[in-house]
């Protein structure tokens, strides 16, 4: 048996070892496991069961992770992309005003499209098309979007005049969710760069967590069980009645909740592509499913020692048909976009190179997905919050330099789609809109044939779709004024 998983694995051949192996796998997990609590708290925001989305997140990570291990041999773990989860909360439910079953149906559409594009060559034409200045970018706004949504959500980052302001320091949630923040980057950034440093955001959110019981359980005993629980610190799990063990709520969230009768889905189908925002979303999802995986792959692979001479990865195709099945799954599963996680290489750094530590990872997700009561405490938004500002600044920072690097034309498309992204709350607008900067500005160089027929193809399309919202727009509101004008 050992000999057949060692053959299996390739261990030899990689000069890898079962305990370098399973050690990498466990701290995989470790730096992954926040995304549970909180990828299940953003969605629960759409309506959906808080603890069911729990338990669907555990599971696909589980069978995405298991595949990537067995059939692509990469220790590479996947679960919910941070970011995607809030984009489908926060544009796609709370701006465009699909239900949660629409959104997952979306990312069912999502998922189709994507994997036939990772069939083909189209996921790599499309890739290499796009200017690194562009990718950068992108990058930076969606790090930037993660950020603002936790900053809001903790209450860092308040509502008023001024549409953004600071938040209210006397409130105990907002503070304690500042202090796990200074930690947590004090962490990333000690002199000596070791286990602790790369486990920061699990390490940080662990001690905020416990900090915020300790606090909350001490003012439910001096002032009582209401105001602990509008305190918006973590409540002990002992002391919140509504939490139970196993897999409780995964038939809510499931196949777009026809379980509980809940589904029409042709009416579903015609809500989605009956309007210009569908496709929109649609389009978005794909673009940053396709820069989003290709980078952390490529990071992961080079990592452990997977790219080839000319920087291509070994086996990069069935990696990939992995990332792609994960992004099919997790619509009819009740969970958002699966994506390879950079954290994927804390594990790497300390000798995995096979998916034999995928497979211990896998193994660990499935294992948590029946034990929603012990990460209950970090669910609430004073220690999520830590999670999406500092995984948002490092997935920022990251990326800097090679916007910073690249020509005028590109550092300004990489700023309006940067700044257009956060002040409009849309990932979809800032790329549309620096999309279409990068290229006219090439245009007025006299640059036209520099910029790649593919993009020129995404900057029409979204031309197209601020033309067409902004005609439906014109006509609803005509529409009002008339009908308004009649009632007189």
């Amino acid at each position: 048996m050992v000999n057949a998983i060692r053959k299996f694995f390739h261990l030899e051949e990689r000069q890898a070892s079962f305990k370098s192996e399973i050690i990498g796998g466990l701290v995989t997990f470790a730096a992954m496991i926040y995304i549970l609590p909180v990828n299940s708290s953003i969605l629960s925001s759409m309506g959906m069961s808080q603890e069911g989305v729990f338990v669907s997140t555990a599971l696909v990570s589980f069978l995405v992770t298991l595949i990537m291990g067995v059939f692509a041999n990469y220790p590479i773990a996947l679960s919910a992309g941070m970011g995607m989860n809030a984009y489908l909360a926060y544009t796609v439910c709370a701006q465009m005003g699909y239900s949660w079953q629409e959104s997952m149906l979306l990312l069912l559409v999502n998922g189709i499209i994507f994997f036939c594009f990772t069939l083909t060559p189209l996921r790599r034409i499309i890739i290499e098309a796009i200017p690194v200045g562009l990718k950068a970018a992108i990058s930076i706004g969606l790090g930037g979007f993660i950020l603002f949504v936790g900053a809001q959500g903790c209450g860092l980052i308040s509502d008023s005049s001024t549409l953004v302001t600071l938040g209210d320091f006397s409130k105990p949630g907002v503070l304690l969710a500042c202090l796990g923040i200074l930690l947590t980057l004090g962490l990333s950034a000690l002199r000596k760069q070791g286990i602790v440093s790369k486990l920061a955001v699990p390490i940080g959110l662990l001690v905020t967590a416990v900090v915020g019981v300790i606090w909350s359980s001490i003012i439910y005993s001096v002032s009582g069980s209401q105001q602990a629980f509008d305190s918006g610190l973590p409540i002990a799990p002992w002391l919140d009645e509504g939490l139970s063990w196993g897999a409780n709520g995964l038939k809510d969230v499931i196949f777009f909740g026809a379980l509980n009768g809940e589904t029409d889905i042709g009416a579903m189908f015609k809500s989605i592509f009956t309007n210009v925002d569908g496709y929109i979303a649609i389009f978005t999802l794909i673009f940053v499913n396709l820069f989003d995986t290709t980078a952390t792959l490529v990071t992961a692979g080079r990592d452990c020692g997977l790219l080839d001479k000319e920087g291509r990865l070994v086996n990069g195709q069935k990696a990939m048909v992995a990332d792609a099945f994960g992004a099919l799954i997790c619509g009819p599963l009740g969970t958002s976009t699966v994506t390879s996680f950079a954290e994927s290489t804390v594990g790497i750094s300390l000798g995995a190179k096979t998916g034999l530590s995928s497979c211990v990872t896998a193994l660990l997700f499935l294992l948590a997905g029946f034990a929603f009561p012990v990460f209950s405490i970090f669910s609430y938004s004073s220690v999520n919050a830590i999670a999406l500002v500092v995984v948002g600044l490092t997935i920022m920072s990251s990326s800097f330099k090679e916007l910073a690097s690249g020509d005028k034309t590109m550092l300004i498309s990489g700023i309006m789609t940067f700044v257009t992204m956060i002040l409009t709350y849309s990932l979809s607008n800032g790329m549309g809109i620096g999309m279409i900067t990068y290229i006219v500005m090439k245009v007025f160089q006299g640059k036209a044939k520099e910029v790649s027929i593919p993009v020129y193809v995404i900057g029409l399309f979204f031309l197209l779709e601020f033309v067409i919202t902004g005609i439906s727009n014109a006509i609803l509101i005509s529409s009002v004024n008339n009908l308004f004008q009649l009632r007189q």
